[in-house]
């Protein structure tokens, strides 16, 4: 039986979306710059 008195608004719900897909993207490239970061003071290349 689906509650709607607890349901957020569709711009709120299509808003955290945004957001929590935003943090995972920005997470992934400060992953892959340290990571790129490591590789080169251990002496790796990067193409």
């Amino acid at each position: 039986m689906p509650r709607s008195e607890g349901k957020r608004p569709l711009w709120q719900r299509v808003l955290w979306l945004i957001a929590i897909w935003s943090a995972s993207v920005l997470s992934l490239g400060v992953l892959s710059y340290l990571l790129r970061q490591v590789m080169q003071a251990v002496g790796l290349s990067t193409p």
